[in-house]
Parts: structure tokens; C-alpha cells; sequence
């Protein structure tokens, strides 16, 4: 038998990052891997804190979550700003009816907190 791994050693190798000095995976990267929504897995790993080493898991500061978020080519989903999202909100109630506008709004609102 080959010695064949059930996720490809390529795709965990894409996803870990050195931070702070230590190899760590983004939770986005950890719930792809294991199937789940990152929401679940980091319920999951809050639920279970005593399952996991102490240094398991940290938040990431805002700068670095940019540098992150700027050099991952695979979290291009990511880079929107508030700009480019106010921009495609408006380009989006062009496209549709009044009946939206309110939703808009309430959008735009949400964005600028």
C-alpha cells in the first residue's frame, strides 16, 4: 500500500502561515479541511478549551490580519474594503427596484459602525 494521505499534504502546506514566530493554520483553512463552516469549529474549540493546549488558539491583531489577508492568494474573498463593499451596494440598488432601497440603506448603516 502507498503511503497516501486523505488531505493533500499540498493544501495543509499552503495553509500554514508563520506568525509571531510559530507555524500556525488560519481557522477559515482548519474548517476547510475538516468539512465544517468556520463558525462551527471555532464553537466547537470554545466548547472544548480544556481538549486544547493552552497556546492553541489566538486572535489575530487587526495589522495582522491585513498582511494576512494581503499575501493569502486564497483568501482573495477577503479583500474587499468598506469602500469597494459601499461600491458594489450601490451598484446593486441601481440594478434593482425602490423596494430595495431600504435595505440598502440599512446596509450602509451597518457598514459605517
Amino acid at each position: 500500500m502507498g503511503n497516501k494521505s486523505l488531505i493533500p499534504t499540498e493544501k495543509i502546506d499552503r495553509a500554514i502561515l508563520i506568525i509571531r514566530g510559530h507555524k500556525i493554520m488560519l481557522d477559515s483553512d482548519l474548517a476547510e479541511i475538516y468539512g465544517v463552516k468556520t463558525s462551527r469549529l471555532n464553537e466547537q474549540v470554545k466548547r472544548n478549551k480544556n481538549r486544547f493546549p493552552n497556546d492553541f488558539m489566538f486572535q489575530l491583531t487587526n495589522q495582522e490580519k491585513q498582511e494576512v489577508i494581503a499575501n493569502c492568494d486564497h483568501l482573495q474573498k477577503l479583500k474587499f474594503s468598506h469602500k469597494e463593499l459601499e461600491k458594489k451596494l450601490k451598484e446593486l440598488e441601481r440594478k434593482y427596484d425602490e423596494n430595495f432601497s431600504i435595505i440598502f440603506e440599512a446596509l450602509r448603516q451597518l457598514i459605517r459602525q
